[in-house]
Formats: C-alpha cells, structure tokens, sequence
C-alpha cells in the first residue's frame, strides 16, 4: 500500500531543545516528588478506598513536565522559542546566534529580537559576553549543541522570516 503524504506534526515532540546537566537538586526534587505522590496515593487509597495508582498515573506528566523544564536551557517548537527562562514569541525573535567561543567547553545560544519587543517581566538578561552578540543567550555544553540538527528544525517549522547565524572572530555568517 503506498503511503500518503502526511500533514506536518506541530506538536510537542517537534521541538529542539538543548538541556543542562542534572544537578543534585532537581534530581532531589524529582525523587522527593515522586515520593509525595507515592505517599499521597497510598493515603488516598487507605483514606478514600480509592485505587492509589490513578494519583500516580494522573500525577507523572505533570512531575515529569516539570523536571524537564527545569533543565532546558534554550528550546523552539511551534509556540516559539525560549531562552532560559525568557519565553519568546515567533514574532518577536528575528535570529538566532550560535557563539564558539575559542578554547571553551561551552556554546552561546541566543536570541536577537526585533526592535520594538519588550522581554516578559522578570526575565534575567545575563552580562554581556565577547563572544556573544545578541543581548539574550544561555551556554550550553559543547557535546549536547548539534548546529545542522539545529538548522534542519528550524527550516521544518520555525517562521520563514527567522535565520541562524553564527558569530565568529572573523565575522557572521547564515548557518546552513
């Protein structure tokens, strides 16, 4: 049977994301969420005769959501874009720039935004970085940034009107 041609997925799993390494908290947090749920299903269970594993299968989606958020660093996806904990729309963003910086273990991601966007209160902007030209970045580790998976996500779902460029000493250039 030959197959059809599918519409694009514009969901969750169509996403590129780059995320940090675990730290001992939010490992912490995720084993000390995983017990409370534990604990609140067994005492549901005993206080409600209710079946304790529909509070553990209604609960995971929501501990997993939120140890995943906690370690991305920079993401796109169809809704837009984020870097760090500043959440972008696609109208706002107009590039990205990936930095190397010579000798380091770690690559600049940011964002260039257009002139009139205002960033959502309570975003931190970090310190200016040589190496860094857009105002809004995060660093990565060098082994989790992949630049051509980066660009090919980007040409299946991110606004036409969006580039990737790459800042180097010698100058930018458009990735591709």
């Amino acid at each position: 049977m030959a197959q059809q041609n599918q519409p694009a997925r514009r969901g969750r799993w169509e996403r590129y994301k780059v995320t940090g390494p675990f730290s001992p908290q939010d490992l912490a947090g995720l084993w000390g969420a995983i017990a409370g749920v534990v604990l609140l299903a067994v005492l549901l269970g005993w206080a409600l005769d209710m079946k304790g594993g529909v509070v553990i299968v209604a609960a995971i989606p929501f501990i997993s959501s939120w140890f995943d958020s906690k370690r991305i660093l920079f993401q796109f996806d169809a809704a837009g874009a984020r870097v760090g904990n500043v959440l972008l729309p696609w109208n706002d963003v107009t590039q990205f720039v990936v930095a190397v910086p010579p000798g380091s273990e770690e690559v600049l991601i940011g964002a260039r935004l257009r002139q009139s966007a205002t960033l959502p209160a309570g975003a931190r902007v970090p310190q200016a970085h040589p190496d860094m030209p857009a105002p809004l970045y995060v660093a990565v580790q060098r082994h989790k940034f992949d630049l051509a998976k980066m660009v090919t996500k980007a040409r299946k779902y991110a606004p036409a009107h969006v580039q990737i460029i790459v800042a180097e000493p010698s100058g930018e250039r458009v990735a591709s």
